[in-house]
C-alpha cells in the first residue's frame, strides 16, 4: 500500500450483479484445460468476444489504496470498453484528478487483460479524457511496451499489481 492516500475517503457505489453465466463447452475462451483439445486448437473457431465479457475480467480489480473494486470505486463500466476486431480498448476514470495511482490502476488492468485474453488480442489503456490532470503522460505510459515491461520487472511493483489482481478471477462477484 502506498503511503500517500491520495483519495482517503472515496465513494463507494454498489456493483450490479452479472446475470451471465460463464461457458464452460470444451471451446469456452475462459476455460480450456482439456489436454485433448490441445491438438485441435489449429482447427478452433475463433469465439466472439463481447463488452461484458471484458467488463467481467476486470471489474473485479481491487484499487490499489482501498479494499474495494474497480467497479465498486466507478473506475471502469461496461460502456467504457470499445471492441473492435481483435483489439480491445479501455477507457478508465480516475477517482479524483490527481490520483497517483492511475498508472497502476491501469497497468492492472492490462495485465488481466492480457493474461486473459487470446494472444490476437490488442489492449489499449486509456485515462477518460478529461478525468486526470496528468492524462497524456499516463496514457503513453500505459501505453507503450517498453515502460510496461520495465514496471513488470520491478518485484515490488509486480507484488502491488498481483495484490490488487489476487481477486480477478471472480469476475463480478468479488468474495
Amino acid at each position: 500500500m502506498p503511503a500517500e492516500i491520495f483519495n482517503p475517503n472515496p465513494v463507494v457505489f454498489s456493483t450490479s450483479k452479472s446475470g451471465k453465466k460463464p461457458d464452460l463447452s470444451p471451446h469456452s475462451l475462459w476455460i480450456n484445460d482439456d489436454p485433448e483439445n490441445d491438438e485441435n486448437d489449429a482447427d478452433e473457431v475463433v469465439e466472439a468476444i463481447d463488452q461484458e465479457e471484458i467488463f467481467d475480467l476486470i471489474r473485479s480489480i481491487y484499487d490499489p489504496e482501498h479494499p474495494n473494486t474497480l467497479e465498486e470505486l466507478r473506475v471502469v463500466s461496461a460502456p467504457q470498453i470499445t471492441l473492435g476486431q481483435n483489439h480491445v480498448k479501455v477507457e478508465f476514470t480516475p477517482t479524483v484528478p490527481h490520483c497517483g495511482m492511475s498508472t497502476l490502476i491501469g497497468l492492472c488492468i492490462r495485465v488481466r487483460l492480457l493474461r486473459s485474453l487470446p494472444e490476437r488480442f490488442k489492449v489499449d489503456i486509456f485515462v477518460k479524457p478529461g478525468s486526470h490532470q496528468s492524462e497524456n503522460a499516463v496514457n503513453k505510459q500505459l501505453n507503450d511496451k517498453e515502460r510496461v515491461a520495465a514496471a513488470l520487472e520491478n518485484p515490488v511493483l509486480l507484488d502491488t499489481v498481483e495484490q490488487c489482481l489476487v481477486n480477478a478471477g471472480a469476475r463480478g462477484n468479488p468474495i
